[in-house]
């Protein structure tokens, strides 16, 4: 199974957060797509040339994913990460969240096929896709 990971890395929880998914993702055996790992670093003096072939090795590894993994911070909310999702549930990706702050978008939650922690995602059945309601603060 091959998972897209959507998530912000721009300081150091965010970091530390997604590191952690990806090691877990990884060593359950998945195929993984991380932007953070993919990240284009050519010469982004041409930042229309290196925004567009950002947005499109994003976009087609959405589309070659089985699932999303997003990483949320509640009423925080990445605009990048919050696209991503949004484009995964428009074609059809089952969006699973990483919740990690105490509230929910409730687009985000009605979008996502299930809420589960970071340590839940050692044990997530990603085979069978159990749906997990949110139960916080939701706006």
């Amino acid at each position: 199974m091959k998972i897209y990971l959507a998530s912000p890395f721009f300081n150091e929880t965010e970091l530390k957060n997604i590191e952690k998914a990806e090691k877990i993702l990884a060593e359950r055996g998945f195929e993984l797509f991380s932007p953070r790992l993919e990240e284009i670093r050519a010469d982004i003096n041409d930042k229309a040339a290196w925004s567009k072939e950002t947005f499109e090795m994003d976009r087609e590894g959405i589309d070659a994913s089985d699932a999303v993994v997003m990483m949320y911070y509640g009423a925080y909310s990445d605009s990048g990460t919050a696209w991503e999702c949004g484009y995964a549930f428009a074609t059809g990706k089952p969006v699973v969240v990483i919740q990690l702050g105490k509230d929910s978008n409730l687009m985000v939650h009605e979008g996502c096929r299930t809420n589960i922690s970071l340590d839940e995602l050692r044990d997530y059945d990603f085979e069978n896709m159990p749906r997990k309601p949110y139960e916080g603060k939701m706006f």
